[in-house]
């Protein structure tokens, strides 16, 4: 669900309601409001929301569960190390 994601992503990064809110330009109320569900946010600011956490706006609705970096622009070695250190991740994880 939006919401939950949401709050994932944003206390995931240590971030504030009005931090992020101050980032997106609208109230702390506002993403009070999103992440107890109790509004949705418009489109746009889906689109908006998605830009700040780097991630699709499919991987926010729930359509699409796979999180993907954007690595694009680096050199082939450190996206080498960026896929081992996911991995080491995921063995340490279980």
């Amino acid at each position: 669900m939006f919401h939950e994601k949401l709050r994932t992503l944003r206390q995931a990064r240590n971030m504030s309601q009005v931090e992020l809110a101050k980032r997106l330009g609208v109230t702390k109320q506002s993403v009070s409001n999103w992440e107890n569900d109790n509004i949705q946010p418009s489109i746009e600011m889906l689109v908006r929301i998605a830009a700040v956490f780097a991630v699709s706006t499919d991987y926010l609705l729930g359509i699409d569960a796979i999180r993907a970096i954007n690595v694009s622009g680096l050199p082939e070695e450190i996206i080498a190390h960026l896929s081992q250190l996911v991995e080491d991740f995921r063995q340490s994880l279980g």
